[in-house]
């Protein structure tokens, strides 16, 4: 994952709506494909211009891309970044006791992107609900 430097201020008034709405949304992907009483696994796949909404990440997770493109987040903090992604490329997130992640995923290229999202439902923060 390449992030590039901060991308232009991206927050509109609908935006913030949204990201407060969904403080509490564990949805971290467009479609649960799996669930046992150690993981969860997501898919997302996103058309050129498709966005997955804000949602919050609460436990250890991680993510692998399927397909090579590039994405913008905006995250709760008022942060915007850019990435570019190459197939198979994966990280691991970690979220301790009390701390989480609210962002969106928009493809921002013009080709699709797709991830596998893997939670740990072990982690020491409770899943939020679905």
């Amino acid at each position: 994952m390449h992030g590039f430097a901060d991308a232009p201020d991206d927050w509109t008034k609908e935006a913030l709506r949204e990201l407060e709405a969904n403080q509490d949304n564990g949805r971290v992907g467009q479609q649960l494909v799996s669930e046992t009483p150690l993981v969860r696994v997501w898919m997302i796949n996103l058309e050129p211009g498709e966005r997955l909404p804000f949602h919050r990440h609460v436990l250890n997770y991680f993510w692998t891309a399927l397909l090579p493109g590039r994405a913008r987040s905006r995250y709760g903090d008022g942060s915007v970044r850019l990435y570019e992604y190459e197939r198979g490329e994966t990280l691991h997130l970690h979220f301790p006791g009390g701390s989480s992640m609210a962002h969106d995923l928009t493809n921002i290229g013009d080709t699709p992107i797709a991830f596998v999202t893997v939670e740990f439902l072990d982690s020491p923060n409770r899943p939020l609900g679905l």
